[in-house]
């Protein structure tokens, strides 16, 4: 029976598809309102609503805010990670015996795992800016919109 040897995906581009599930949705920085028909909106229509959406977008980013919090999650779990996964392996090459050459491969190998699984799992804990998304409604409501959600 012949072997079928499968190559690994690349870390970069699994870290590339990870990242995108976690930058939509609701609860990600990307997520636009989401109007309630009312009054206003049945009056503009669908395409200027979207139009007064973008603006009030446009607005919230002028007044030097941002759609997702600034605090780096996917920097910081990336030097954890790297931090982690050096330590570990540098001292796992050691325990076998392999000697101080050997581990420190192992700890840049290690490190460099670390740091993409840290980096993936940083992206995937942006968070939207509250902030941002109060600007934005608030915009709309004074434009005459009822924000029931983001999406």
């Amino acid at each position: 029976m012949p072997v079928i040897r499968l190559r690994p995906l690349p870390a970069w581009l699994a870290a590339l598809l990870l990242a995108g599930c976690a930058s939509t949705g609701p609860a990600s920085p990307s997520a636009r309102p989401v109007l309630y028909p009312n009054a206003t909106f049945n009056r503009v229509g669908p395409d200027q609503a979207q139009r007064e959406v973008d603006q009030c977008l446009h607005n919230a980013r002028n007044a030097g805010l941002t759609p997702q919090e600034q605090d780096n999650p996917a920097g910081r779990s990336a030097l954890q990670g790297a931090a982690v996964g050096g330590v570990a392996a540098a001292v796992g090459a050691l325990v076998y015996g392999q000697g101080p050459e050997r581990a420190l491969r192992s700890g840049a190998a290690g490190a460099a795992v670390g740091g993409s699984a840290g980096a993936v799992s940083g992206a995937m804990q942006a968070r939207p800016n509250a902030t941002y998304r109060h600007y934005v409604q608030r915009c709309l409501q004074e434009r005459g919109f009822d924000v029931i959600g983001w999406n």
